[in-house]
C-alpha cells in the first residue's frame, strides 16, 4: 500500500471518508485519533453500531461502563478483530480487548479495562539519489488507547460510571525526517449512566423490560501532532443517548428493540473551512452549530435461550458529515462459557463505507459465575 493511501488513512479514519474529494459540499468534522470513533465489538456492528442502551456484554467498555453491575457473569473477558480498508489493502486492521469483574458479594460495582489498537500495516518508504529510487526502511503507524472504569449501581435500576482514558496516535510511524510530526498522547474521561427496569407485563400478557443509557467519551485534552499550539487536534468527544425495549416471548425467546442518536462535540469548520481554535468546553459548545453532526441508529436482536442471536440494524449520518449510511446483519453463538459473535456491514450509500463488505469477529470467554442479574433474563 502507498505511503499517500495511508497517510489518508490516518486522517480520515474516524469517518470513512474515502470519497471525500469526491464530493464538494462535504465538510465533515475530522478529529485526532478518529479510531476511537469506530465500533471494536461484532454484537454492535450487527446492531448498527450502537451499544450504549443494549442489554450488558464484554464489550460495554466501549459503549458505556455503566452497563457492567448488569451484567450476567461475574467476570468475563472479550476480544475482537476487524479487518479495516479491506478494499485497498490485507494489513490494516483494528483489536479490542475488554475484561470486567464485580467487587463485592453484593455485586452491585465493577471494575473494568480495555485496551483498543488499530494498525495500519506497514509502508515502505522510497528516496530518490541521482535519479535512481531506493529503499529507505518501513514504518508502522499505530494508535491505542488503554482505559480502566468503574461502575457502581445507585440503586436496582439505575447505574454510572467513569472511564479514565490514556490515548497515543502515531500517525507518522517515525517516516518523517524533519521531526515536524510527532506521535501525540492524551488522556480522556467517560461518564455514562444505565436504567434497566424490572420485568412487568406488556403486549398480549408477554414479559417486558424498558432499558435506557447514556454516555458522555473522550472529554480531554487535544493531540498535539507538531508541537504547534494552532494545529493541536481535538479528540473525538461523543455523546450518546439511547433506549431499547425487550419483549420475553416465553423462558427461551426474547426480542429486543433498540434505538441511539449520537452527536459529535468537536467544532466543525466554519465558512472559510477553518476549525475553530479554542479549548474543549468552548468547543463542545460550539459543535451544537453543526445541527448536521447528529447519527442516528436502530437494531432489532432476537435470542434464543442465551445460546443463539440474530441480529439487524441500521446507522445513518449525514451526507454533509461524512455520509456513512449502511445496514448491518449479525449472529451470535454461546456454548457453556464460550461465545462468538459476527457482523456483516451493507454499505446504502453512494460514499465508500472503509467496513463495506467487511466480516467482523468477536469472542467472549466467560471466566466468572452467573451473577444474580442472570435470573432476569
Amino acid at each position: 500500500m502507498t505511503l499517500t493511501k495511508k497517510l489518508f488513512l490516518g486522517v480520515g479514519l474516524g469517518v470513512s471518508m474515502v470519497a471525500y474529494a469526491q464530493v464538494g459540499t462535504i465538510q465533515p468534522v475530522l478529529t485526532g485519533a478518529p479510531f476511537l470513533r469506530i465500533s471494536p465489538d461484532a454484537r454492535a456492528g450487527g446492531m448498527g453500531d450502537q451499544g450504549v442502551a443494549t442489554t450488558s456484554d464484554a464489550f460495554s467498555q466501549f459503549w458505556n461502563a455503566a452497563k457492567y453491575p448488569f451484567s450476567k457473569t461475574t467476570s468475563a473477558i472479550g476480544i475482537n478483530y476487524t479487518p479495516y480498508m479491506s478494499k485497498l489493502t490485507n494489513d490494516v486492521f483494528l483489536l479490542y480487548g475488554a475484561y470486567h469483574q464485580f467487587l463485592g458479594d453484593e455485586e452491585r460495582a465493577t471494575i473494568s479495562a480495555s485496551i483498543y489498537y488499530f494498525n495500519m500495516g506497514q509502508v515502505d518508504l522510497t528516496k530518490i539519489n541521482a535519479g535512481v529510487v531506493t529503499s529507505d526502511g518501513t514504518v508502522k503507524p499505530n494508535e491505542f488507547s488503554i482505559d480502566v472504569a468503574y461502575a457502581l449501581k445507585l440503586s436496582d435500576y439505575y447505574s454510572m460510571a467513569v472511564t479514565g482514558r490514556f490515548i497515543r496516535s502515531d500517525l507518522s510511524g517515525g517516516f518523517n525526517s524533519d521531526n515536524t510530526l510527532k506521535p501525540a498522547n492524551s488522556f480522556a474521561v467517560d461518564v455514562s449512566g444505565y436504567f434497566q427496569s424490572d420485568k412487568h407485563t406488556s403486549i398480549n400478557d408477554f414479559e417486558g423490560r424498558v432499558k435506557g443509557g447514556f454516555a458522555i467519551q473522550n472529554l480531554g485534552p487535544r493531540l498535539d501532532y507538531t508541537g504547534d499550539e494552532e494545529s493541536r487536534s481535538y479528540l473525538p468527544t461523543m455523546a450518546r443517548v439511547g433506549a431499547g425495549y425487550d419483549l420475553f416471548l416465553d423462558d427461551l425467546n426474547r426480542v429486543g428493540v433498540n434505538f441511539e442518536a449520537s452527536k459529535l462535540l468537536v467544532p466543525g469548520p466554519d465558512a472559510t473551512g477553518n476549525v475553530p481554535n479554542v479549548g474543549v468546553m468552548e468547543g463542545i459548545g460550539k459543535s451544537f452549530n453543526n445541527t448536521k453532526s447528529m447519527m442516528f441508529s436502530g437494531a432489532v436482536e432476537y435470542e434464543y435461550d442465551n445460546a443463539f442471536a440474530v441480529r439487524g440494524g441500521y446507522f445513518h449520518e449525514s451526507v454533509e458529515q461524512g455520509g456513512r449510511q449502511y445496514a448491518t446483519v449479525g449472529v451470535g453463538l454461546k456454548y457453556q462459557s464460550f461465545g462468538l459473535d459476527m457482523s456483516y456491514l451493507i454499505n446504502t450509500s453512494k460514499i465508500n463505507s472503509a467496513l463495506d463488505n467487511t466480516l467482523r469477529f468477536g469472542l467472549t470467554w466467560n471466566i466468572g459465575e452467573e451473577s444474580s442479574n442472570a435470573q432476569d433474563y
